[in-house]
Protein backbone atom coordinates (compact mmCIF):
# COMPACT_ATOMS: atom_id res chain seq x y z
CA UNK A 1 0.00 0.00 0.00
CA UNK A 2 2.49 2.51 -0.31
CA UNK A 3 3.76 4.69 -3.37
CA UNK A 4 6.23 3.62 -5.84
CA UNK A 5 9.65 3.39 -5.05
CA UNK A 6 12.01 6.42 -4.92
CA UNK A 7 8.28 8.75 -5.43
CA UNK A 8 8.40 11.53 -3.24
CA UNK A 9 5.40 11.44 -0.80
CA UNK A 10 2.57 12.95 -1.32
CA UNK A 11 2.29 16.12 0.79
CA UNK A 12 -1.19 15.75 3.14
CA UNK A 13 -2.70 17.10 5.67
CA UNK A 14 -4.89 14.86 8.22
CA UNK A 15 -7.78 16.08 10.23
CA UNK A 16 -8.87 13.81 12.72
CA UNK A 17 -12.81 14.32 13.43
CA UNK A 18 -13.62 13.71 17.22
CA UNK A 19 -17.01 14.29 18.80
CA UNK A 20 -17.51 13.29 22.46
CA UNK A 21 -21.38 12.65 22.41
CA UNK A 22 -21.61 9.64 20.41
CA UNK A 23 -24.83 7.70 20.63
CA UNK A 24 -23.25 4.22 21.26
CA UNK A 25 -20.47 5.41 23.15
CA UNK A 26 -20.27 8.63 24.81
CA UNK A 27 -17.08 10.11 25.40
CA UNK A 28 -15.32 7.45 23.25
CA UNK A 29 -12.48 9.55 22.22
CA UNK A 30 -11.16 9.65 26.23
CA UNK A 31 -11.10 6.59 26.85
CA UNK A 32 -8.09 5.02 28.39
CA UNK A 33 -5.73 2.96 26.19
CA UNK A 34 -3.13 1.79 28.28
CA UNK A 35 -2.22 5.32 30.22
CA UNK A 36 -3.41 7.40 27.05
CA UNK A 37 -6.82 8.86 25.57
CA UNK A 38 -7.54 7.32 22.81
CA UNK A 39 -7.34 10.37 20.74
CA UNK A 40 -4.14 10.41 21.67
CA UNK A 41 -3.01 7.56 20.72
CA UNK A 42 -4.62 7.95 17.05
CA UNK A 43 -3.07 11.41 16.56
CA UNK A 44 -0.11 9.90 17.52
CA UNK A 45 -0.88 7.15 14.54
CA UNK A 46 -1.43 9.65 12.16
CA UNK A 47 1.85 11.31 13.64
CA UNK A 48 3.89 8.67 12.10
CA UNK A 49 2.49 9.27 8.92
CA UNK A 50 3.93 11.60 5.84
CA UNK A 51 1.24 14.46 6.97
CA UNK A 52 2.47 17.17 7.07
CA UNK A 53 0.18 18.62 9.77
CA UNK A 54 -2.16 16.95 12.06
CA UNK A 55 -5.14 18.61 13.76
CA UNK A 56 -8.10 17.27 15.75
CA UNK A 57 -11.41 18.64 15.16
CA UNK A 58 -13.66 18.50 17.85
CA UNK A 59 -16.87 20.35 19.26
CA UNK A 60 -16.04 19.39 23.02
CA UNK A 61 -13.62 21.27 25.84
CA UNK A 62 -12.82 18.31 27.53
CA UNK A 63 -11.47 16.53 24.27
CA UNK A 64 -9.66 20.26 22.95
CA UNK A 65 -8.07 20.20 26.85
CA UNK A 66 -6.54 16.65 26.43
CA UNK A 67 -5.34 17.56 22.97
CA UNK A 68 -3.76 20.78 24.20
CA UNK A 69 -2.03 19.57 27.13
CA UNK A 70 -0.34 16.97 24.51
CA UNK A 71 1.24 19.83 21.88
CA UNK A 72 -1.52 18.63 19.21
CA UNK A 73 -3.26 21.44 17.50
CA UNK A 74 -6.92 21.39 17.63
CA UNK A 75 -9.67 23.20 15.82
CA UNK A 76 -12.97 23.86 17.28
CA UNK A 77 -15.71 22.88 14.78
CA UNK A 78 -19.67 23.14 15.74
CA UNK A 79 -21.68 20.88 17.50
CA UNK A 80 -24.63 20.56 14.31
CA UNK A 81 -22.74 18.95 11.51
CA UNK A 82 -25.20 16.47 9.29
CA UNK A 83 -22.40 14.42 8.10
CA UNK A 84 -18.28 13.92 9.01
CA UNK A 85 -17.73 15.20 5.70
CA UNK A 86 -19.35 18.72 6.61
CA UNK A 87 -17.26 18.75 10.03
CA UNK A 88 -14.08 18.16 7.89
CA UNK A 89 -15.04 20.94 5.38
CA UNK A 90 -15.45 23.51 8.57
CA UNK A 91 -12.23 22.10 9.74
CA UNK A 92 -10.60 22.90 6.82
CA UNK A 93 -11.79 26.35 6.58
CA UNK A 94 -10.44 27.03 10.22
CA UNK A 95 -7.05 25.99 9.15
CA UNK A 96 -7.06 28.36 6.15
CA UNK A 97 -6.07 25.48 3.99
CA UNK A 98 -5.42 25.98 0.18
CA UNK A 99 -7.77 24.40 -2.34
CA UNK A 100 -4.95 22.24 -3.86
CA UNK A 101 -4.51 20.96 -0.75
CA UNK A 102 -5.15 17.22 0.28
CA UNK A 103 -6.86 16.15 3.56
CA UNK A 104 -7.12 12.14 4.50
CA UNK A 105 -9.63 11.60 7.04
CA UNK A 106 -8.59 9.87 10.19
CA UNK A 107 -11.32 8.88 12.54
CA UNK A 108 -10.95 9.39 16.13
CA UNK A 109 -12.05 5.84 17.42
CA UNK A 110 -9.19 4.41 14.77
CA UNK A 111 -6.42 3.75 17.14
CA UNK A 112 -5.33 0.43 15.26
CA UNK A 113 -5.65 2.14 11.62
CA UNK A 114 -1.84 1.45 9.69
CA UNK A 115 0.03 4.55 8.62
CA UNK A 116 0.49 2.68 5.38
CA UNK A 117 -3.26 3.05 4.86
CA UNK A 118 -2.81 6.96 5.44
CA UNK A 119 -0.11 7.18 3.03
CA UNK A 120 -2.12 5.49 0.38
CA UNK A 121 -5.35 6.96 0.23
CA UNK A 122 -3.32 10.44 -0.09
CA UNK A 123 -1.22 8.75 -2.62
CA UNK A 124 -3.75 7.72 -4.50
CA UNK A 125 -6.00 10.76 -4.95
CA UNK A 126 -2.49 12.65 -5.39
CA UNK A 127 -1.80 10.74 -8.70
CA UNK A 128 -5.50 11.11 -9.72
CA UNK A 129 -6.29 14.55 -10.60
CA UNK A 130 -9.73 14.46 -12.51
CA UNK A 131 -10.52 12.92 -8.76
CA UNK A 132 -11.91 14.86 -6.05
CA UNK A 133 -11.59 12.02 -3.48
CA UNK A 134 -10.08 8.75 -2.68
CA UNK A 135 -11.03 6.02 -0.63
CA UNK A 136 -10.13 2.12 -0.04
CA UNK A 137 -12.18 -1.23 -0.54
CA UNK A 138 -10.89 -4.53 -0.38
CA UNK A 139 -12.21 -8.13 -1.17
CA UNK A 140 -14.98 -10.26 0.22
CA UNK A 141 -14.79 -13.88 0.41
CA UNK A 142 -17.60 -14.46 2.86
CA UNK A 143 -21.24 -14.64 1.73
CA UNK A 144 -22.11 -13.21 5.10
CA UNK A 145 -20.30 -10.10 4.81
CA UNK A 146 -21.91 -9.58 1.47
CA UNK A 147 -25.38 -10.01 2.74
CA UNK A 148 -24.68 -7.66 5.54
CA UNK A 149 -26.31 -4.37 5.64
CA UNK A 150 -23.85 -2.90 8.04
CA UNK A 151 -21.07 -3.63 5.53
CA UNK A 152 -20.65 -1.38 2.69
CA UNK A 153 -20.45 -2.52 -0.85
CA UNK A 154 -18.45 -0.75 -3.41
CA UNK A 155 -18.20 -1.31 -7.28
CA UNK A 156 -15.24 -0.32 -9.44
CA UNK A 157 -14.81 0.86 -12.68
CA UNK A 158 -11.97 -0.95 -14.93
CA UNK A 159 -9.83 2.24 -14.38
CA UNK A 160 -10.14 2.33 -10.49
CA UNK A 161 -12.90 4.77 -10.01
CA UNK A 162 -16.27 4.03 -7.78
CA UNK A 163 -19.25 3.67 -9.82
CA UNK A 164 -21.76 2.99 -6.60
CA UNK A 165 -21.37 2.51 -2.69
CA UNK A 166 -24.66 0.02 -1.51
CA UNK A 167 -25.01 -2.34 1.43
CA UNK A 168 -27.15 -4.43 -0.56
CA UNK A 169 -25.33 -7.63 -2.20
CA UNK A 170 -23.71 -6.02 -5.62
CA UNK A 171 -22.84 -6.84 -8.37
CA UNK A 172 -25.17 -9.09 -8.52
CA UNK A 173 -24.54 -12.22 -9.92
CA UNK A 174 -27.96 -13.17 -11.54
CA UNK A 175 -27.13 -16.81 -13.24
CA UNK A 176 -25.41 -18.17 -9.88
CA UNK A 177 -28.25 -16.63 -7.77
CA UNK A 178 -31.55 -16.39 -9.17
CA UNK A 179 -32.35 -19.19 -6.48
CA UNK A 180 -30.80 -17.41 -3.74
CA UNK A 181 -26.94 -16.46 -2.37
CA UNK A 182 -25.44 -19.59 -1.49
CA UNK A 183 -21.33 -18.82 -2.56
CA UNK A 184 -19.28 -16.03 -4.18
CA UNK A 185 -18.81 -17.38 -7.86
CA UNK A 186 -15.31 -17.33 -8.89
CA UNK A 187 -14.12 -14.17 -10.26
CA UNK A 188 -16.78 -12.52 -9.00
CA UNK A 189 -15.65 -8.64 -7.67
CA UNK A 190 -17.59 -7.99 -4.85
CA UNK A 191 -15.62 -5.55 -2.02
CA UNK A 192 -16.01 -3.96 1.07
CA UNK A 193 -15.47 -0.61 1.37
CA UNK A 194 -13.51 0.40 4.18
CA UNK A 195 -14.04 4.47 5.52
CA UNK A 196 -11.12 6.21 5.29
CA UNK A 197 -10.83 8.91 3.18
CA UNK A 198 -9.12 11.73 1.11
CA UNK A 199 -10.76 14.63 -0.59
CA UNK A 200 -9.58 17.81 -1.98
CA UNK A 201 -10.25 21.13 -0.05
CA UNK A 202 -11.73 22.66 -3.43
CA UNK A 203 -14.37 19.72 -2.80
CA UNK A 204 -14.63 20.18 0.62
CA UNK A 205 -15.77 23.86 0.38
CA UNK A 206 -18.38 22.60 -2.26
CA UNK A 207 -19.87 19.25 -0.17
CA UNK A 208 -21.98 21.67 1.62
CA UNK A 209 -23.51 23.66 -0.14
CA UNK A 210 -24.36 20.59 -2.20
CA UNK A 211 -28.38 19.34 -2.59
CA UNK A 212 -28.72 15.55 -0.85
CA UNK A 213 -29.69 12.82 -3.31
CA UNK A 214 -32.24 10.40 -2.85
CA UNK A 215 -29.42 8.02 -3.05
CA UNK A 216 -28.00 9.20 -0.23
CA UNK A 217 -30.92 9.47 1.98
CA UNK A 218 -32.27 6.03 1.06
CA UNK A 219 -28.63 4.17 1.41
CA UNK A 220 -27.64 6.06 4.04
CA UNK A 221 -24.43 6.51 2.44
CA UNK A 222 -22.78 10.33 2.07
CA UNK A 223 -20.15 9.36 -0.20
CA UNK A 224 -23.11 9.11 -2.86
CA UNK A 225 -23.82 12.46 -2.80
CA UNK A 226 -20.39 13.11 -4.98
CA UNK A 227 -21.02 10.41 -7.15
CA UNK A 228 -24.23 12.07 -7.83
CA UNK A 229 -23.66 15.17 -8.30
CA UNK A 230 -20.51 14.03 -10.91
CA UNK A 231 -17.76 14.02 -8.73
CA UNK A 232 -15.24 11.57 -9.40
CA UNK A 233 -14.18 8.83 -6.25
CA UNK A 234 -10.68 7.05 -6.80
CA UNK A 235 -10.97 4.04 -5.27
CA UNK A 236 -7.39 1.58 -3.83
CA UNK A 237 -8.34 -1.88 -3.92
CA UNK A 238 -6.20 -3.33 -0.42
CA UNK A 239 -5.77 -7.27 0.03
CA UNK A 240 -7.00 -7.45 4.35
CA UNK A 241 -9.86 -5.52 5.99
CA UNK A 242 -7.92 -2.90 8.24
CA UNK A 243 -8.26 -3.09 12.29
CA UNK A 244 -12.11 -2.30 13.48
CA UNK A 245 -12.35 1.29 14.97
CA UNK A 246 -14.29 1.56 18.31
CA UNK A 247 -18.11 2.12 17.78
CA UNK A 248 -19.02 0.25 21.17
CA UNK A 249 -17.59 -0.54 24.74
CA UNK A 250 -17.77 -4.20 23.39
CA UNK A 251 -15.54 -3.00 20.78
CA UNK A 252 -13.49 -1.72 23.32
CA UNK A 253 -12.83 -4.38 25.79
CA UNK A 254 -12.05 -6.20 22.42
CA UNK A 255 -9.62 -3.92 21.66
CA UNK A 256 -8.15 -4.09 24.93
CA UNK A 257 -8.28 -8.50 24.62
CA UNK A 258 -6.45 -7.97 21.18
CA UNK A 259 -3.08 -6.01 22.65
CA UNK A 260 -2.83 -8.02 25.59
CA UNK A 261 -2.55 -11.10 23.62
CA UNK A 262 -0.23 -9.55 21.83
CA UNK A 263 1.47 -8.09 24.62
CA UNK A 264 0.96 -4.66 22.95
CA UNK A 265 0.81 -2.49 26.32
CA UNK A 266 2.36 0.96 25.85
Amino acid sequence: MTAAAGAAPAPFVVIIPARFGSTRFPGKPLIDLFGRPMILRVAERAAQSDASQIAVATDDDRIASVCAAAGVSTVRSRVEHATGTDRLSEAAQLLALPADTIVVNVQGDEPEIPVTAINHVAALLAADADAAMATLCHPIDDVAELRNTNVVKCVVTEDGHALYFSRAPIPFARDAWMQGVDSLPAGLPVYRHVGLYAYRVSFLRRFPSLSVPALERFEALEQLRALAHGFRIRVGIIDTPLPPGIDTPEDYQRLLERCANRGASR
